[in-house]
């Protein structure tokens, strides 16, 4: 390669949400449990090297509950899965833990609650994405997909109230634009006291909002299909960085970059990825972390796996890389990144 980088600028906070970090230690401790195949329905989460280290420790991820031999092991994703997925889930699956993120259950309660009082619910959200038709399926017939402004415009002028519910991991500016239009286009539209979306998705992109204005590059470690990495891809565009950049790994980074070179990583994008492409990089002047906020969320182990885990003896050790012998309230004390390097070293 022919770089010439000067200097790094690191946004922080990066990488790892709390949702994501629940689901990967759950399905770590499901697959220390259980002999193999452990299937998992969707991705665990949007990220093919989680994905295939997984898959390496015997877990199939299907995209059918069909596809599970009754009396399996599963995991449902930290995406949320729609209601007859989980009653599939729990009418076949021999020890079911559904993963998913606390942040997505709020919003398919609010979902269950607003449709029971008879609202029309216009929701933001990515066509196709786990999350969305997972939270469309709760309360299929009063919920509208929107995403776009153009959407919101074409929709039917409702005759009940209408609320306004979005998916967790959009882009805040997308989100803004399309809700102002909604609140102009249904003006008594009942929206939650606080946004839906998610405080790791909000505080990523404040993050490279921050020092994307003072980079000649940026690189953002994540998977095609994660919504909130190309949140962030759109969003480096949008505050004028010429030269953005998502890819999966070091590996893929252009040969000529050059000056200062901003990197972020989405919400389910391992560590160990952006420290290669800082290595890399290995930018003359060094790097410099930029934090514009602390991030101390923590998601407990699910609740189907707070037994389980109580009940397994040297789990941390074997697995985790860490002493949990204190059980699921030691469960903080490990994050995931060393959860997938014990798993990339067996």
């Amino acid at each position: 390669m022919n770089m010439k980088v000067d200097k790094i600028l690191l946004a922080a906070p990066r990488g790892f949400c709390a949702g994501v970090e629940m689901a990967i230690k759950a399905l770590a401790v499901l697959v220390h449990a259980f002999e193999p195949p452990v299937y998992c329905y969707h991705e665990i989460v949007h990220n093919k090297l989680i994905v295939r280290r997984f898959e390496d420790f015997g877990v199939i991820f299907v995209n059918d509950i069909k596809e599970v031999p009754e009396g399996s092991p599963l995991m449902l994703s930290a995406h949320g899965s729609a209601p007859e997925v989980v009653s599939h889930a729990h009418a076949v699956g021999g020890y079911v833990v559904d993963s998913v993120c606390p942040l997505v259950t709020k919003v398919h309660h609010e979902v269950k609650v607003r449709s029971k009082k008879g609202y029309q619910i216009v929701y933001i959200g990515h066509y196709g994405h786990e999350e969305a038709a997972g939270t469309i399926a709760v309360a299929p017939d009063t919920m509208h997909l929107v995403e776009s402004v153009d959407d919101v415009i074409n929709l039917p002028q409702f005759e009940e109230p209408v609320a306004l519910l979005a998916q967790t991991t959009l882009s805040q500016r997308d989100w803004w634009d399309i809700a102002a239009n909604a609140q102009r286009r249904f003006e008594d539209m009942w929206m939650p006291g606080r946004s839906d979306l998610c405080f790791a998705t909000t505080n990523r992109q404040a993050a490279l909002e921050e020092i994307a204005p003072l980079c000649d590059a940026f690189v953002i470690v994540g998977s095609a299909n994660s919504s909130n990495t190309q949140a962030l891809q759109k969003l480096a565009t949008q505050v004028g960085c010429q030269r953005v950049f998502r890819i999966n790994t070091a590996e893929e980074l252009p040969s000529d970059l050059h000056g200062t070179v901003g990197v972020t990583a989405g919400a389910s994008a391992p560590d160990e990825l952006v420290q290669e492409v800082v290595d890399l990089l290995n930018p003359t002047h060094g790097t410099e972390e930029i934090s514009v906020i602390s991030e101390d969320e923590y998601f407990p182990p699910p609740r189907q796996l707070r037994d389980l885990i109580s009940a397994i003896t040297n789990w941390s050790s074997s697995m985790l890389g860490g002493d949990l012998t204190d059980g699921v309230s030691g469960d903080r004390k490990v994050d995931a990144s060393t959860v997938l390097e014990s798993m990339s070293t067996r």
